[in-house]
């Protein structure tokens, strides 16, 4: 079985891979039959000569590879018909900008296996950058704070070579007795946390978030029970919620009257109430100024995300009286950070805990029998140029590409 890592070829460039030259060694070595081989690349955080010192062949012509892996989205012209590919194609909830690209992976006789779709039995993830959006998303955040109020000074994290020295930069500054709430916790949310509990902020329970002032900065995580109530007022409970919302309306607003910055770290599910909406932003009690939405749902939960943001331009304004895009630090405005590829700015740690968790789960499938499944669940196309069973929703969108 031979693996090749493909040159990322979307724009702008991402710099982030799914092995690094360390973790490629580790694959040939727990797996001797797998072989690897690296298309050159001029963007890749791992140089190509960094693979070839650790004894890869690095070519231009990788069409000898079985098993095709990315990161991003492969232009049409660059698809090797007949292969397997594992990318993330931004094509299961019928993304309308790639359903050319679904219909080419299935003229092509592509195994299409999408990122996203590697999950267990359960239905939960098994691998992706949640953790580094959620670091990237709540630096940003700070660094929108200091810039607006004249406070400090933060570097951007892309000019930072990694993880360790964007923690370095948060040591050398000094927060205001702010509020600061959390929603969501799976691993965006996680990697949120991680910074707020870097910078000693202290955790509060809600009790004490909604009806305390603090002569410190303090934050508070909830989750979807948190933020939302059922509408009859009786108990909820997040088994029913995920299963059906259409029971229960959003409870946030209490949160955002005590709240200085928002870090949105949930993820949103269809038919779910939105947090906030433009008319509840617009209330003489909503307090919120400054919002690091790393969720980054367009017009969605969020009102005052209208746009995503640019890791070139992460920053800007949202007058709630408006409702349209302002100066990020104009009177009146919430700050809102909303870049929705955050974990490009940390490509070397990003790629690292993405190359750790590709090994332990989807590797050993190759050479098992795929014993967890973890392959079945995961394939979205066929080599006969048909949707899987899992995924026949899509025939539908991919009939519109014709």
């Amino acid at each position: 079985m031979t693996f090749a890592i493909i040159k990322e070829r979307k724009n702008p460039p991402d710099r982030r891979v799914v092995f690094s030259p360390q973790k490629c060694q580790e694959v040939i070595q727990g797996f001797p039959k797998a072989k690897l081989i690296v298309e050159a690349s001029e963007v890749r955080i791992f140089p190509d000569e960094a693979y070839r010192e650790a004894g890869f062949e690095v070519k231009k012509d990788i069409s000898e590879a079985d098993v095709m892996l990315g990161v991003k989205e492969v232009p049409v012209d660059a698809l090797i018909p007949n292969k397997k590919y594992f990318f993330f194609s931004h094509t299961i909830k019928k993304q309308p900008y790639n359903r050319k690209l679904l219909k080419a992976i299935l003229d092509k006789k592509i195994e299409l296996y999408d990122h996203e779709t590697i999950i267990r039995k359960t239905g939960a993830r098994l691998i992706g950058f949640g953790r580094y959006a959620g670091l990237v998303g709540a630096y940003n955040g700070f660094r929108a704070l200091g810039m607006r109020d004249g406070l400090f000074t933060l570097p951007k994290v892309e000019t930072l070579p990694d993880l360790e020295a964007v923690k370095a930069a948060l040591d050398t500054i000094t927060l205001p007795n702010i509020k600061i709430i959390l929603s969501g916790t799976g691993k965006v949310a996680k990697g949120a946390k991680e910074i707020l509990d870097h910078l000693k902020i202290r955790e509060v329970t809600d009790a004490k978030y909604l009806s305390k002032t603090f002569n410190e900065p303090v934050y508070c995580l909830i989750d979807v029970m948190e933020y939302n109530k059922r509408k009859d007022g009786s108990k909820g409970s997040k088994t029913e919620f995920y299963k059906d919302p259409s029971g229960y309306e959003s409870d946030f607003m209490r949160y955002a009257k005590v709240s200085d910055l928002f870090i949105a770290g949930h993820f949103y599910g269809n038919g779910a109430p939105y947090l906030f909406t433009r008319e509840d932003a617009k209330h003489p009690d909503f307090k919120i100024r400054l919002i690091a939405d790393i969720s980054c749902d367009i017009d969605g939960p969020v009102a005052s995300t209208i746009r995503a943001s640019t890791i070139a331009e992460p920053f800007y304004g949202y007058d709630p009286q408006t409702e349209t895009e302002t100066a990020f630090d104009a009177p009146g405005a919430i700050t809102v950070m909303a870049v929705d590829n955050l974990p490009c700015e940390l490509p070397k740690d990003a790629s690292e805990g993405f190359g750790e968790m590709f090994l332990e789960h989807v590797i050993p499938a190759f050479f098992n029998g795929d014993a967890r499944g973890i392959l079945e669940r995961a394939r979205i196309t066929t080599p006969q140029g048909t949707l899987t069973e899992r995924f026949a929703y899509l025939q539908e969108y991919v009939n519109a590409a014709s």
